[in-house]
């Protein structure tokens, strides 16, 4: 893989059905499953962490006055939720400091 690719949810299946020798439905139902449980947590205000690889939290953006950039009319642009994510230490030195 190089910069430009994208791991996608099938490439998970697919690495999952390799390295733990799953049957595809349940390597799906794995990814899945994991993917939910962490969009579950969000929307309850939670926020989560895998130690060692980063946290998910949601942060409050105020609204703010914009501009359209087609026609330079000045718009209010509302206050919303963002997620965020944050590399933990060892992500960060496996990535950052090699």
């Amino acid at each position: 893989m190089d910069a430009t690719d994208t791991l996608t949810k099938a490439d998970l299946s697919k690495h999952l059905m390799q390295e733990l020798d799953l049957p595809k439905k349940d390597a799906d139902l794995l990814v899945n499953t994991f993917l939910s449980c962490i969009i579950e947590s969000l929307r309850a205000g939670e926020g989560v962490e895998l130690r060692g690889f980063g946290s998910f939290r949601l942060r409050d953006r105020d609204g703010r006055k914009g501009r359209n950039p087609r026609s330079g009319e000045s718009i209010t642009v509302p206050p919303k939720r963002v997620a965020y994510f944050k590399l933990g230490k060892e992500l960060r030195a496996k990535l950052i400091d090699d």
